[in-house]
């Protein structure tokens, strides 16, 4: 039932951009330059304008029906509860790792032998 609303849940949000994208523009993005016609009277309900608001009710409901679903399908506990449940940690062992020989990493001293072997120093 969820995979079956959440399908019709992306068609309807598809259409919806779709709609919206095919209104005619009135021109004057927020209510800017428009003569003031948008705000004194009311405009005339389009088929267009209808649908819109057919497709963004329905929209909201299987919006709202998806929430309700997974609600009811998540565990009681929250997902920070979870993480005191899970495996027990590995046995940590004692046996620290050997350090690593950085020295014949490292270039020589500028003005040294190139030829001289590399021997670490006594530090």
């Amino acid at each position: 039932m969820e995979n079956v609303i959440l399908i019709v849940h992306l068609l309807l949000s598809l259409g919806l951009i779709g709609v919206v994208l095919l209104q005619r523009s009135e021109g004057g993005g927020l209510g800017m330059g428009g003569g003031g016609g948008a705000m004194s009277q009311r405009s005339a309900a389009t088929a267009m304008g209808k649908v819109t608001w057919i497709l963004a009710i329905a929209f909201i409901i299987t919006s709202i029906s998806l929430t309700i679903i997974s609600a009811r399908n998540a565990s009681g506990a929250s997902i920070l509860d979870r993480i005191g449940d899970g495996p027990a940690p590995a046995a940590e062992t004692t046996d620290a790792p050997a350090p690593l020989e950085t020295d014949g990493l490292l270039p020589p001293p500028s003005g040294a032998d190139t030829d001289a072997p590399l021997v670490p120093r006594a530090d």
